[in-house]
């Protein structure tokens, strides 16, 4: 059984840091493409940053040169460390899993094509 658990969100001012993580459990974790997505009050779910089984990251343009994704396949771990966080961060992220993507790195950071999700980490950012 999949099991994805976040953690690691807060409540930060504008300007400043969180690293959220992610455990993975009951799958392969190294077989799998993993990514964070998430989605502020009234919006849709949006991808933000995932990386694939063979390492390949992808972020969206709105986190891009401020967020880092990274995964540690011996502990089961997805992060995304945030720096230069904005309100328009403000949002639940959820962590993701699906099996390998084997090459189709456009659906890495596309909700739909993903099976299994993390209950979420809320993060506010004030200004």
């Amino acid at each position: 059984q999949v099991q994805l658990v976040e953690s690691g969100g807060g409540a930060v001012q504008t300007g400043g840091s969180l690293r959220l993580s992610c455990a993975g459990s009951g799958y392969t974790f190294g077989s799998y493409a993993m990514a964070w997505f998430r989605q502020p009050p009234g919006k849709e779910r949006e991808g933000v940053a995932g990386t694939d089984e063979s390492g390949l990251t992808r972020y969206s343009d709105s986190v891009r040169l401020r967020f880092t994704v990274s995964r540690d396949n011996a502990k089961n771990t997805l992060d995304l460390q945030m720096s230069d966080l904005k309100p328009e961060d403000t949002a639940m992220y959820y962590c993701a899993a699906r099996q390998k993507l084997q090459g189709q790195w456009w659906l890495l950071l596309q909700p739909d094509s993903y099976n299994y999700w993390g209950h979420g980490t809320q993060v506010t950012v004030s200004s």
